[in-house]
């Protein structure tokens, strides 16, 4: 027989939110931490970054895409020669790690580097961020999708988007309230403590998962394999392409609104501590109504629509809020289209995306999972980026690219009512 965990006042009352049972609450709760740590990280460098886009000018975003998918795709094979050789707590605390020197390093450049050269500095730290985004959160959900199952998933990765959702709006609300009044820079070192935060729960969490493998009589093995081998099973798994496609239509749409929103914010706000400000109150706006949906109706969502119509609510919210945008393109409606598009991706699409991977081996959960989020997502941003370009130079503005976005969200959403169906059918 095994000890069953008491089940305290703090216990029933996350039980009334999540459907968790007592003996997951601690894993649950260290993901939470996890989460919200990385995502707090980030977020104080966001505005930064945007503003950095801006501040290098509209014409050269296509540019910094281009470099962006480059170093993407530089830092997959290190990455997955790391999942081949180390225990998982291993390479995921070198990987954070990593990123946490490059934090300092770009900390103290932007502090001495003379002001004529930070443009320059400024370009090399979108696209260090394009990266660092997704790669952390890559590794992130990879995670979870290693130590959760399937069907703890569906109950709990919500509440654990919850967590990270919390540590956005820490992150956002940090940077709009102290970047006029300390300096942007100064919020790296505030960005680098979090990371490391991120860090130490990854170690308690992976020694809490390995207590209890051991408990079972079980051992943790290498994931072994291939450094390309991520790359060849997704070339060889129609399901990984499906998922693939998804990813590559969705970042398409984001590309889209991204360049609009840059143009949008060049226009409105001359000033650059104002632009910053303006993207942390939109980020803080997204992650305000992220935390709403989460606490209320994501677990609801996925439990009663299932995983299909689930993926599919983000793309039908697309199809519809483009055509309302080319119809009506102003900043108003620009605005509150992407608020709710980005919040149904953080609270919505993105925990039903990743049950899609709990169907897989533990090898295609870190490798051919990290070559989809990350090289993938940014080859669609890239064929994103070029689009706006090709179609600003046939004199497209805000609205036409808005109507030619629209059926490409259509046949996103046809992509992922495929996905769910064939997620069902691998899980049973």
């Amino acid at each position: 027989m095994t000890d069953t965990p008491p089940v305290g006042p703090g216990t029933r009352l996350l039980q009334r939110v999540v459907e968790v049972r007592a003996d997951e609450v601690r894993t649950m709760l260290l993901a939470c931490a996890y989460f919200f740590c990385l995502l707090s990280a980030w977020f104080i460098m966001r505005p930064i970054r945007e503003q950095m886009g801006v501040a290098g000018g509209t014409r050269n975003l296509p540019w910094l895409y281009m470099g962006t998918l480059l170093s993407t795709l530089a830092v997959h094979p290190p990455f997955a020669a790391l999942v081949a050789r180390l225990p998982r707590e291993r390479f995921i605390t070198l990987s954070n790690r990593f990123f946490v020197a490059n934090i300092l390093a770009f900390f103290l450049l932007f502090e001495f580097v003379p002001a004529e050269r930070l443009v320059w500095i400024g370009r090399v730290f979108f696209v260090w961020t394009s990266v660092f985004n997704l790669f952390v959160v890559s590794v992130f959900w990879a995670f979870m999708v290693d130590v959760f199952r399937t069907e703890q998933a569906k109950r709990l990765f919500g509440f654990i988007g919850f967590g990270g959702t919390l540590g956005g709006i820490t992150g956002a609300a940090l940077t709009a309230t102290l970047a006029e009044r300390v300096g942007p820079t100064s919020l790296f070192l505030v960005s680098a403590i979090l990371l490391e935060l991120a860090v130490q729960c990854v170690r308690r969490l992976s020694r809490l998962k390995r207590g209890e493998a051991e408990a079972r009589g079980e051992v943790e093995q290498l994931i072994g394999g291939g450094t390309l081998a991520g790359v060849s099973h997704v070339l060889k798994s129609p399901y990984l392409l499906g998922i693939c496609l998804y990813m590559l239509l969705f970042t398409v749409g984001s590309t889209v609104l991204y360049f609009q929103q840059a143009e949008l914010a060049s226009r409105s706000f001359s000033d650059r501590a104002a632009q910053t400000a303006f993207f942390a109150r939109l980020d803080l706006a997204v992650n305000v109504l992220t935390l709403l949906t989460q606490m209320f109706l994501t677990g609801r969502l996925i439990k009663s629509l299932g995983v299909t119509l689930t993926l599919a609510l983000l793309p039908a919210l697309s199809v519809a809020g483009f055509a309302l945008l080319g119809a009506v393109p102003v900043l108003a409606v620009f605005v509150v289209f992407q608020v709710l598009r980005r919040a149904g991706e953080y609270a919505v699409a993105r925990p039903a995306r990743e049950v899609l991977y709990t169907v897989l081996s533990r090898e295609d959960k870190y490798k051919a999972k990290h070559f989809i989020d990350t090289f993938v997502y940014r080859g669609g941003d890239q064929v994103g980026a070029w689009s706006m370009r090709g179609m600003a130079a046939l004199g497209l503005g805000l609205a036409g690219t808005a109507f030619v976005a629209a059926p490409l969200a259509a046949a996103w959403l046809g992509i992922a009512l495929w996905l769910g169906r064939r997620q069902a059918t691998l899980a049973r």
